[in-house]
């Protein structure tokens, strides 16, 4: 299960070891000598697990409703024209991040009610990487999914910053409930963060607070009303129009007494000092990007994008700090390089979900089909596999890595046969649930692998109509056979058969060995007795003996079976019957002097057969034997 170990060693001397498994790691403390032979340093063994996220039981649910969303993805024909099928995909890439989205907020309540202040930190460690991983996939849906063009493409940016900045509406409902909204302290930041967002209407309203407490200054609110209803939707022309418009009151001092009106008229021409100096409601450069493009260059088109974000980040993150992660990869999104957006997250991200997911959904696009690994699978394929391989670590999400190694048409069969092999079959349910999931693939091997083991531990527990079901079910001839001779061994102990429904039932499979035809057959023989069906009953245990299917050291069983009915005031067994049962005892006594020691005398069975019929000499010479 573990590969071979390795060693590394730290500037003291010591040594670590360490084996990788298929979804930990084990390390321990090692002695390594220059010779190379190495012995333990310490007693212990860790296990680290690399993938902590699958034992937490508020992210399982997004693994399960992820998995839904997959297979159906799955199912989309590629046949369809791409205009019917990108409104499918952009729904899904939205049920993605809503699966996201519902993780994160129930993470959040948590965080918030829990007193155990170490689970407090995890889940909102755990919600800071959902936030992360859904503002990247956001923006991903926008550049690549949606594909929007020139002029829409910056009101889909709008919404992306507008879902992520969220803290602005929290604090406009703290300003109004208040009992003078224009009066707070924080009435300003909240009318600046409107205009950055673009949210110019809900800026006017907060602004008419504002008029309505200054009457002399009502017309200088009026005009900044005006400014503010032009449309930035319309475009060239008419923005172009507007923005002269907006310069025109700055150069005339329109604004000049009333500081805040100024700086939002700087604001609206997108002067970028102005823009620098409100870092702290802007809070991200992405945000700085997207609200200079929103007042600099509405029409911006995709392939401009590139250079605006670079400059932006240049311009707005210090020139000493390194950017982090997610700067690079958002910096790759707007960049348009998709792979690089990929690789980064890999390396980002403490697990395969996010990579996996987001690439299926790409591949599916059509926007991965020129990047093919050099080890043969596809990039879709090789993260699936390593998402996949992790939830065989889980207990209950291996059943989900089932689905998608399916849907990897180069080594998922491969894949999920080696980890199907590493489920631990604890009890019979889940030994079932494995053993149908590889029956449904025709993974014959793997079945009988399974059945034998299940087959092999029943017995061992002495429950031998379990071991007996395994064995015909994995058709292993030679371990049925087994199974079959300790039901006729607990049959000559305790003089009844267990398991009575099973052997009543076997049906075609007790031809699957003679031991276990037999099993069924002198079963049947004890059914017909029962039912007082003697004739038949006797045809079939003769037939037993003579067509030799019953083994030689239970004919003895099987000739004493014979005297109810030879006792019998009705003839039973006809002459040519009798002296066939009287052939078979011939045999037995033969093959038991043969086997006979030196010390042994032979056995002779002496009886007068004057006036008895051949079923009373048959009789007699049972009862003497």
């Amino acid at each position: 299960m573990y590969n071979l170990p390795k060693i590394t060693s730290d500037l003291d001397g010591k040594h670590m070891g360490f084996a990788w498994g298929p979804g930990d790691i084990l390390v321990y403390e090692t002695l390594h000598k220059a010779s190379g032979a190495s012995g333990s340093g310490s007693s212990f063994i860790h296990e680290v697990r690399k993938d902590e996220d699958i034992y937490s039981p508020i992210l399982r649910k997004l693994f399960n409703e992820s998995h839904h969303i997959f297979v159906g993805l799955q199912t989309i024909r590629e046949d369809l024209p791409s205009k019917s099928r990108k409104p499918q995909f952009v729904s899904i890439s939205k049920n993605y991040r809503s699966v996201i989205r519902a993780c994160m907020e129930e993470l959040q309540q948590v965080a918030v009610s829990t007193k155990d202040g170490e689970a407090s930190v995890c889940c909102l460690f755990q919600v800071s990487i959902l936030l992360a991983i859904e503002l990247i996939w956001n923006l991903c849906e926008v550049l690549f999914i949606d594909a929007a063009p020139a002029g829409s493409l910056l009101l889909h940016l709008l919404d992306w910053v507008r879902l992520h900045k969220a803290d602005v509406d929290e604090k406009a409902r703290e300003v109004l409930q208040s009992d003078s909204p224009a009066e707070h302290r924080d009435y300003w930041d909240v009318v600046v963060s409107y205009v950055l967002q673009g949210r110019l209407d809900e800026a006017r309203q907060m602004l008419m607070k504002q008029a309505t407490l200054q009457p002399a200054a009502r017309n200088m609110y009026k005009l900044m009303d005006t400014l503010g209803t032009q449309t930035l939707t319309e475009f060239d022309v008419k923005w172009r129009h507007w923005h002269e418009e907006v310069d025109r009151c700055l150069q005339d001092n329109s604004f000049a007494s009333n500081k805040h009106l100024e700086i939002i008229c700087k604001l609206l021409l997108g002067d970028e000092d102005i823009l620098l100096d409100h870092k702290e409601l802007l809070g991200t450069w992405y945000h700085f990007l997207v609200t200079r493009l929103l007042f600099c260059h509405p029409t911006v088109k995709p392939a401009e994008l590139h250079y605006y974000a670079q400059s932006c980040m240049t311009m707005f993150l210090d020139s000493r700090s390194v950017p982090e992660p997610l700067d690079s990869i958002l910096l790759a999104a707007f960049e348009f390089d998709i792979h690089q957006v990929i690789k980064d997250c890999s390396i980002a991200l403490n697990n395969w979900w996010f990579v996996a997911h987001l690439t299926d959904l790409l591949d599916h696009c059509k926007l991965l089909q020129s990047h093919n690994l050099h080890f043969g699978s596809n990039l879709r394929e090789f993260l699936l596999l390593e998402y996949a391989s992790g939830l065989f670590t889980h207990h209950s999400l291996w059943q989900l890595a089932v689905d998608y190694f399916d849907h990897c048409p180069e080594f998922g069969r491969v894949y999920l046969e080696l980890q199907i092999e590493r489920v631990p079959l604890d009890t019979e349910r889940k030994a079932l649930k494995v053993l149908r999931i590889c029956e449904q693939r025709q993974m014959s091997e793997q079945v009988r692998s399974i059945c034998k083991i299940m087959a092999m531990r029943a017995l061992r527990n002495n429950r031998l109509g379990s071991a007996l079901s395994w064995s015909i079910r994995a058709k292993d001839a030679a371990f049925a056979t087994l199974i079959s001779e300790r039901f006729l061994q607990d049959y000559c102990t305790r003089g009844t058969f267990s398991d009575l429904d099973l052997i009543d039932n076997l049906g075609p499979a007790m031809l699957l060995s003679d031991r276990l035809t037999f099993l069924g057959k002198y079963r049947e023989f004890h059914k017909l007795y029962e039912e007082k069906r003697f004739t038949e009953a006797a045809k079939l245990l003769l037939s037993l003996m003579t067509a030799k299917i019953a083994p030689r050291s239970f004919w003895m069983t099987l000739l004493t079976d014979a005297l109810p009915l030879l006792e019998q005031k009705e003839v039973i067994f006809s002459a040519d019957q009798t002296y066939e049962l009287m052939y078979c005892l011939g045999e037995l006594t033969s093959s038991l002097n043969s086997e006979a020691t030196g010390t042994d005398r032979p056995m002779q069975v002496r009886i007068s057969t004057y006036s008895l019929n051949p079923a009373q000499i048959t009789v007699c010479k049972i009862k003497a034997f």
